[in-house]
């Protein structure tokens, strides 16, 4: 840290680079573009010091500058500021908060949220103070605890922030914030609930367009990757993405509109809200009170001369029977769909009015995915597996024979948890014309699932299992988040 002042933050901004350490006399800086032989001029004449540049990505440099040179966040200056306001509660109104507190505690709790790549800030008022919580990894997080009275003036900030009324506190609220602070910029989806102590606020921080990944990165097994790229090559059908919430649906159907929307196809989507603007690609919201509902807009869309039709969410039997349709007259219909496996989407279709020869024949491939926990990669050891967690995955002492099992043993890299990031586990169905006779014949789930397998399928549970062998996450997490 000592290294720090020796650049000044004006310096370390306007080029993109981060002081690291010293090697001897010789200063170690972090630089995007090495080559950037004005930088290394300045830096000289600044530290009187050799230059070294290492190369680092450009974001990881500007996550390091905002966590170091990010100056003071308020939250002591605010905490400071309620001790002497809670003395003469009773009498004092809110409103007479220094405002610019609560903007600086707003602003760190979510720069603080970005620099720890948190997905989810949850402002829970509660008896007798206020809880925030960052979801980092899937799990939620204490951050920090706040005085009883910040509630109004919180809730207050983050409504003006994202244009809600401020004076309506009795109905649920929702809309958008684009933050931006020095080299942060960021979309926010914000949510307001009236609970008994207060309100409670949600902010689900978005990934931009740019950082959703090429479908090569979203760590498919070989071979089961080849399948996946052969069915969304397909010119028409309809392709289900499956999982509950929170299990990357929207990324990886991002991630293959990525792929496959390219300039000479016309690909429109309906979204509920739209997460991520994709240039070239035509979004659609609904609207529930104006009308426009994911069956009307799908309605509208095939008069619009489509070639690829993305559809948030099938929530109804209206919607599932327009998107079969579209599907079999020769658009691709790429959709997601709450169901547990991949076989179990056919099922779903079916009790939602669809009918299975329409099923058999529009259907060509459903994705199930749930997200597992990496081991982090700085804490990462050997372990002898656990006899237990073997028995309920249905492992014999012969299937690890030879393998081997790591976990993480926690360090402040990870915040002791032992994890860091997050990989998605894929079950892959694709449908050949065995598993379409059975659909068409009314088998159940479990018999199509059966085939599936019969022809190469891997579940979910199998995949999670070969990749905690391969050392990406452990076999306690695999177990957490499937059930066969």
């Amino acid at each position: 840290p000592s290294v720090l002042t020796m650049v000044p933050e004006s310096t370390v901004r306007r080029y993109t680079i981060f002081p690291h350490h010293l090697e001897g006399n010789t200063l170690v800086v972090l630089m995007k573009d090495p080559r950037n032989i004005l930088a290394i001029d300045d830096l000289r004449m600044i530290t009187k010091r050799d230059i070294m540049p290492a190369v680092s990505a450009e974001a990881a440099i500007t996550k390091l500058i905002e966590r170091f040179y990010g100056g003071t966040t308020g939250v002591e200056e605010l905490a400071r500021e309620f001790e002497g306001k809670r003395k003469e509660e009773d009498a004092v109104d809110t409103s007479a908060l220094d405002d610019n507190a609560v903007v600086k505690l707003v602003n760190s709790i979510i720069r603080e949220a970005f620099l720890q790549e948190a997905s989810d800030i949850h402002i829970e008022p509660r008896q007798s103070d206020i809880l925030v919580r960052i979801r980092i990894d899937g799990s939620l997080r204490e951050y920090m605890r706040l005085p009883k009275g910040a509630g109004p003036a919180i809730a207050s900030r983050v409504k003006i922030m994202s244009n809600l009324d401020i004076a309506e506190r009795r109905l649920p609220q929702d809309g958008r914030v684009r933050y931006r602070d020095r080299s942060i910029d960021l979309d926010l989806r914000l949510s307001t609930l009236p609970t008994v102590y207060g309100e409670k606020i949600v902010m689900r921080l978005l990934r931009k367009a740019a950082d959703i990944p090429e479908i090569e990165q979203l760590g498919f097994a070989p071979d089961v990757f080849q399948r996946f790229e052969d069915v969304i090559s397909k010119p028409y059908g309809i392709f289900l993405i499956t999982g509950p919430t929170g299990s990357g649906k929207s990324f990886t159907t991002f991630s293959v509109l990525k792929r496959i929307a390219t300039p000479d196809k016309n690909t429109t989507t309906i979204e509920d809200p739209v997460e991520y603007e994709i240039p070239g690609i035509n979004q659609t919201q609904v609207n529930p009170v104006a009308g426009l509902t994911f069956a009307k807009a799908l309605r509208s869309f095939l008069r619009q001369d489509p070639d690829i039709i993305m559809v948030g969410e099938i929530r109804d039997s209206e919607t599932a029977k327009i998107a079969t349709e579209a599907a079999l007259t020769g658009h691709l219909v790429i959709a997601t769909l709450h169901t547990n496996d991949s076989a179990g989407a056919v099922t779903r279709l079916d009790e939602m009015g669809v009918e299975l020869f329409n099923i058999s024949a529009a259907l060509v491939g459903v994705l199930a995915q749930r997200l597992v926990r990496k081991i982090c990669e700085h804490c990462k050891i050997q372990v002898e597996p656990d006899p237990s967690v073997l028995r309920r995955l249905g492992l014999s002492k012969e299937d690890v024979r030879g393998k081997t099992l790591y976990k993480g043993t926690g360090c402040d890299k990870c915040n002791g948890t032992g994890y860091k990031g997050r990989a998605a586990i894929h079950e892959l169905m694709v449908l050949d014309d065995e598993i379409r006779r059975a659909i068409v014949e009314g088998q159940s789930a479990t018999q199509i699932k059966e085939i599936a397998r019969k022809g190469g399928m891997k579940t979910l549970r199998e995949d999670g299992i070969q990749k905690a062998f391969m050392g990406l996450t452990t076999l306690e997490e695999v177990m957490a988040r499937t059930n066969e």
